[in-house]
């Protein structure tokens, strides 16, 4: 009886039953993720299902076919006005799809094609035991050296798992700029920072090291989730909403009191700005400003070296477009209130990655350090709040991606006996030994460097204008500043490498298949195309450049 009596009060207090609405999923305006997360899930299956022999060639396939159709997909989209008459909130408010997304998807997507082509090389290494060896680990279970390893190595194991890796990560970082809240911004960030940790640890030449850069990379990152994570439990105490167009409306006071339970804490300044700053410092970390930068070095030099120009590339877009949407469309109602901070924070980013990187020996620390700086020029963009700031921000990022792939695929060809020779002092007379891949490089330098006729000075350009525009002169004055003393290194390693006298043992420097050779090569195309022509992508930023809210 008493259990009657208790379900028919349960019933009358649930009130006449509510519908629950079926979720509204725009899938076409998804498809760019759908289909690299689909063929992510495949080449999961094909790693259980598909004998070993043929993994390798199904996977380089079925990666190249997944991202080169999400490509499609995106320019679709873009033709059929999303980037800009339909821009509009997708997925029940969970995903934007509009110019800024448009446009980041398509850069990461274009930087993932071009990098998924050196983790596919085949030809650098000599043959192991008459089987071709890539970059990664034979067997990424095996102890470092134990018989396990030297088994796996006999029997011609590869790592494919790489490439599933690669998808999911992808798939996270298409997501990660066109969020619309901060529960699918977290979400996001934790698909593509995972499979980024276990990349990392995977190298087939310095096991040690490269598991060690994946550990530092994991317990930082995690560290970096967590500030993140507190940072978005505040902002819903403060909003009463994980969405970005709630909270900008609660931040602007055009919208009261959402859930009476929350009225006690809604709009209390405390929360907002504590919140703010914890979800700023995740997304600092991910871009690798100073002083959230102490993985970038490590990381870099550890992981892989197509690794690491995948993730320097495409990681920097994903996080900067993420910044990007969180500051002008959640929070221009604080611009005063963040300027100052994000000032101080490019300052010291385009100072201590310039500075620090005159004393590397490693041309992979030594281009770590370089990437810090260019987060700190990129912040310079963000930091005018125009709308010229998010244009020459879109397309900096653009150039810098794939100077940053074709300068790790130019490091993969030059190596000793040891693997990959990275320390500086290898690469001395290298102009001489082979003068082809030292002037390719010595582009790439330049262009990093910001040298006029390459993509890097339209780059730093678009973004020194943009926040001269924009009121800050002052970071100009600084930003010009770091560049020639970033110009000092970069120019010093070119002459390292054309007016040195080559050493009797120094390395040689592989023949890449096709794979590497089309990498090194769009790296060259796109870094003189948008050097001596950049205007008609400079308006295609231009176009790609408001966010709808």
């Amino acid at each position: 009886m008493s259990s009657m009596a208790v379900h028919s009060l349960w019933t009358t207090a649930a009130g006449p039953l509510e519908k629950i609405p079926a979720p509204h999923i725009e899938y076409t305006q998804l498809s760019p993720v759908l289909i690299v997360l689909g063929a992510a899930l495949v080449s999961v299956l094909v790693e259980a299902f598909v004998p070993r022999r043929a993994r390798y060639h199904s996977q380089v396939f079925l990666s190249v076919l997944a991202l080169a159709a999400a490509f499609a997909a995106i320019v679709g989209l873009a033709a059929g006005g999303y980037g800009s008459t339909k821009a509009h909130i997708a997925a029940m408010g969970a995903v934007a799809v509009d110019g800024p997304a448009l446009f980041l998807q398509g850069t990461i997507l274009l930087a993932s094609l071009v990098a998924v082509f050196t983790f596919a090389e085949r030809r650098l290494d000599p043959a192991d035991h008459g089987h071709k060896v890539d970059s990664f680990a034979a067997e990424a279970a095996a102890v470092p050296g134990s018989d396990q390893e030297k088994a796996a190595i006999k029997a011609g194991f590869t790592t494919t798992e790489v490439f599933p890796l690669a998808l999911f990560a992808i798939s996270g970082m298409l997501v990660f700029p066109a969020a619309d809240d901060l529960l699918t911004l977290f979400v996001a960030l934790e698909v593509f920072s995972l499979p980024l940790y276990l990349l990392c640890a995977v190298a087939r030449r310095k096991r040690l090291m490269s598991q060690e850069a994946a550990v530092k990379y994991f317990l930082l990152g995690a560290f970096s989730s967590a500030f993140l994570l507190f940072g978005i439990a505040l902002l819903y105490g403060y909003a009463g909403s994980v969405s970005y167009a709630t909270i900008a409306r609660v931040v602007d006071g055009s919208i009261g009191a959402v859930d009476p339970a929350l009225a006690d804490t809604m709009g209390n300044d405390a929360l907002l700005l504590i919140g703010f700053a914890m979800v700023l410092m995740g997304l600092l970390f991910k871009i690798g400003a100073v002083p959230f930068h102490m993985w970038t070095p490590d990381v870099y030099q550890g992981a892989p070296t197509p690794v690491t120009g995948f993730m320097a590339a495409a990681t920097k877009v994903a996080a900067f477009g993420a910044l990007l949407r969180l500051l002008y469309v959640v929070l221009p109602g604080l611009t005063w209130d963040w300027r100052p901070v994000m000032w101080g924070v490019a300052i010291v980013t385009m100072l201590g990655g310039a500075i620090v990187a005159i004393t590397q020996t490693d041309i992979k620390r030594l281009l770590a350090y370089s990437s810090i700086a260019h987060a700190g020029f990129l912040l310079a963009g963000v930091i005018a709040a125009t709308p010229s700031g998010i244009s020459s921000v879109l397309f900096y990022l653009g150039a810098y991606s794939f100077v940053t792939i074709g300068a790790f695929a130019v490091v993969t060809l030059v190596r000793d006996a040891g693997g990959e020779a990275t320390h500086l002092s290898k690469w001395a007379g290298l102009g001489r030994r082979s003068p082809l891949v030292a002037a390719v490089f010595a582009v790439f330098l330049l262009a990093f460097a910001g040298i006029p006729l390459t993509s890097g000075f339209s780059g730093k350009f678009a973004v020194f204008k943009a926040a001269a525009d924009g009121g800050a002169g002052a970071l100009v004055v600084v930003g010009v500043i770091s560049s020639a003393i970033a110009a000092f290194f970069y120019i010093r390693v070119i002459v390292l490498m054309f007016f040195s006298e080559p050493k009797a043992d120094g390395p040689t420097v592989a023949v890449p298949s096709a794979l590497t050779s089309i990498t090194i090569t769009a790296g060259v195309a796109v870094t003189l195309a948008l050097g001596l022509a950049p205007q008609y992508f400079l308006d295609l930023a231009n176009q790609a450049s408001t966010f709808v809210r």
